[in-house]
């Protein structure tokens, strides 16, 4: 019933500028970098001669959770606004599938175009990395992957926390306004303790203990998911 649900979603955001965001995210990041590359080259190359490719890596994961965390935003929020457009929650919880299956299938939905987001980020990387002429044979393939997701796992609780509220409000104001904030003020939580929430999405790719923020990113995210899930069910629609 869940899949039912997705599949309608899927169709539901065609049009939607949802997919433009998709792409955009990465696009602009790899873009992002070759500039930083093509106007700093010669002091870029001699600063990481011994691992053009860690530190191509390093300079993209700078922004990643800055990104992940407005895709988080975004995504939730546009995914939400579908039903509240055209105010269809009525008609939808009409229908013989359960509240359950609706709230999963969003998530679901949103967590799946992040991932489309995250294949493209890491398969720019090499690309560009490529391009700079980096030896293929050198490609950290498990780096770059691990770029690419990590960052996303420890993402989680935000994405779950959006698309409740998001789900919950129909004026987005709140969420979106909630979203782009700490995007704002990530960058500025490294001073921080790394166990702080907002640091989950890069500490998850960086130092020794990535599982452990990645698995507090999926539990705490998992968590939320549940609270927010509790609260639609019970939620009165109109």
């Amino acid at each position: 019933m869940m899949f039912r649900s997705l599949s309608a979603d899927f169709l539901k955001i065609r049009r939607k500028g949802i997919w433009f965001l998709i792409f955009l995210a990465p696009i602009g990041l790899i873009a992002m970098q070759a500039l930083n590359y093509g106007l700093r080259f010669d002091y870029l190359m001699k600063q990481y001669a011994k691992d053009p490719w860690g530190g191509l890596i390093e300079n993209i994961m700078i922004f990643v959770p800055i990104a992940l965390y407005l895709g988080c935003t975004l995504v939730s929020s546009l995914v939400a606004n579908v039903e509240h457009q055209l105010s269809s929650w009525k008609q939808l919880l009409a229908l013989p599938i359960s509240r359950t299956a609706v709230f999963s299938a969003k998530f679901l939905l949103c967590f799946l175009l992040l991932c489309v987001s995250c294949i493209l980020l890491t398969i720019g990387t090499i690309i560009l990395g490529l391009c700079f002429g980096f030896g293929a044979a050198d490609i950290p393939f498990d780096q770059v992957a691990t770029m690419g997701f990590y960052p996303l796992l420890g993402a989680l609780p935000l994405l779950a926390l959006q698309l409740w509220l998001s789900l919950t409000f129909r004026n987005q104001s709140l969420p979106v306004s909630l979203g782009v904030t700490v995007s704002i003020v990530s960058p500025f939580t490294m001073n921080l303790s790394e166990w702080f929430p907002l640091n989950w999405p890069l500490f998850g790719f960086l130092g020794p203990h990535q599982i452990w923020f990645i698995t507090a990113g999926a539990a705490t995210g998992l968590a939320i998911l549940l609270v927010g899930l509790i609260h639609f069910n019970r939620k009165d629609v109109d």
